[in-house]
């Protein structure tokens, strides 16, 4: 599906197959993180409308690569080397979210925020954009990290606790509203998992990593 994205050059309709494709793989994959209740009722997941303007060119610079632990929605950690971090402008502004390597599980690299929707219009305890085990990674343009905000989504933990998910620490979190990607389900059953998932998931500073 990814290479599918990366591979248009209408990134508007891309977007349109990857909520489509999403939603079919919620509704009926063995491994969907609904849980069955939710599951049965699903009737797709709720995006914000598509802003090309959430699609920006990150410069990505090289970390010394530090160990770091980021914690899930109960406080376990996951190992991962922060090893560089990636700044754009975004709303005229620009940031700098860290890259972090994850050591266990399937490795890849994961970039995972917070910003002023999560908690009201987002899930509460951040998104992601980039987690390239899962292939979720829309490439590069000459010396430049493509991070696409329209393609970013929730972890599995936002659907039912009992998936563990490594949340964003207090360096990615952003402090303007990212209106893109996947937001609060309006439907009734996928809403109350989300929100009850969200209540054990509120972001803390991991001090073991800092």
């Amino acid at each position: 599906m990814y290479r599918e994205v990366r591979a248009a050059r209408d990134v508007r309709a891309a977007w349109r197959r990857w909520c489509a494709v999403r939603d079919a793989l919620f509704a009926a994959h063995p491994q969907t993180p609904l849980p069955p209740g939710a599951r049965r009722r699903f009737a797709g997941l709720s995006y914000f409308p598509y802003d090309p303007q959430a699609r920006v060119l990150a410069a990505v610079r090289r970390r010394a690569p530090a160990p770091v632990e980021l914690a899930d929605a109960d406080g376990r950690a996951f190992s991962m080397t922060r090893f560089a971090a990636a700044s754009f402008t975004l709303r005229g502004r620009i940031f700098t979210l860290d890259l972090y390597w994850v050591e266990g599980y399937g490795g890849g690299v994961l970039l995972p925020f917070r910003d002023a929707t999560s908690g009201r219009e987002s899930y509460g305890a951040g998104r992601y954009v980039l987690d390239t085990v899962k292939g979720a990674d829309l490439g590069s343009r000459g010396d430049r990290l493509v991070l696409d905000f329209n393609f970013a989504y929730n972890p599995s933990c936002a659907y039912d606790p009992r998936w563990s998910c490594p949340l964003p620490p207090a360096a990615n979190w952003l402090g303007v509203p990212v209106r893109a990607g996947e937001r609060m389900s309006t439907d009734p059953p996928l809403h109350g998992a989300v929100r009850r998932a969200q209540d054990r998931s509120r972001p803390r500073t991991n001090t073991r990593s800092r």
